[in-house]
């Protein structure tokens, strides 16, 4: 009697094993399972979607951007637009990393800045051309600008140089042969109405423009401050203009297939189209 009592009390230890082995087997099973999905999923996530933090000035170059956002998103392009007010920050935050690449600037200010910093960022494509332009809030025309009058343009190398340029071609003053896109102050030869030059940061130009006679504005700023360009400049520069703006990367990353995604949504029908009815010859397309 005793031994057959073992021998069920056996049977049912080994029965009550047997069924936990195959609830932490099965359960086993399932984890593992569930696991592998989540990090197929992970994987996937991350093979389909890529980040790209692009530094912008806000006008135009920050719309253009805002406006592909949807088109790149549908590629796997996420792009995260990061606005900045000046011309020094977004290509120190790309030669530091902190963006993937930027939309800004103009090549001629791009081959100043790598000289002046030691850096070689590299432009990918070029998308549009900014005319610069004269503008005042005293005169209607550049004629109107008086002896010893005082003209605001850009501090940086070659806006300033840019603006000078502009001036000249109006016949306001003369430039020494040669002096080219880097022209300087200092490089004036002809000056008939003794212009005194206000340099400034160029960000800061159209708050200036009540104080002074005229200042040469970078098209972005000037729409920014609720300027046309084409109804509102003395003077604004041919459509022909050398100063491309164009999307800027470190070299490493010129062929990256997210970045290559971008310069090709930036120079599409279709921003063709955007900037030309939104701009109306303020901002021209480059390609």
């Amino acid at each position: 009697m005793l031994k057959a009592f073992h021998r069920i009390r056996s049977f049912q230890w080994a029965s009550y094993l047997a069924t936990l082995f195959i609830a932490i087997g099965l359960v086993g099973c399932g984890s593992q399972a569930g696991s592998t999905t989540s990090a197929a999923a992970a994987n996937n996530g991350k093979e389909q979607t890529t980040v790209l933090k692009v530094g912008a000035t806000a006008v135009p170059h920050a719309e253009i951007l805002n406006f592909i956002k949807p088109q790149l998103k549908k590629e796997g392009v996420d792009l995260k637009v990061i606005e900045f007010n000046d011309y020094v920050q977004p290509n120190l935050q790309l030669a530091s990393k902190q963006l993937d690449a930027n939309y800004f600037q103009h090549i001629p200010y791009l081959d100043q800045f790598n000289k002046d910093h030691h850096l070689n960022l590299k432009w990918v494509t070029k998308v549009h051309i900014e005319p610069m332009g004269v503008y005042s809030k005293k005169y209607k025309s550049l004629d109107q600008i008086p002896n010893n009058g005082t003209i605001a343009i850009p501090n940086d190398v070659t806006n300033g140089g840019r603006a000078l340029l502009l001036l000249a071609d109006k016949k306001l003053i003369a430039l020494k042969a040669g002096a080219g896109v880097n022209a300087t102050v200092q490089d004036i030869v002809s000056n008939p109405k003794h212009l005194q030059f206000k340099e400034l940061d160029a960000a800061m130009l159209p708050r200036v423009l009540g104080d002074v006679d005229a200042a040469v504005i970078n098209t972005n700023y000037a729409i920014q401050a609720k300027l046309n360009p084409t109804k509102d400049a003395l003077a604004i520069e041919s459509a022909n203009s050398p100063y491309a703006n164009v999307l800027v990367v470190r070299p490493e990353d010129v062929n990256n297939p997210a970045i290559q995604k971008l310069a090709k949504a930036l120079t599409s029908p279709e921003v063709k189209k955007f900037i030309e009815e939104k701009y109306k010859g303020a901002i021209v397309p480059a390609f």
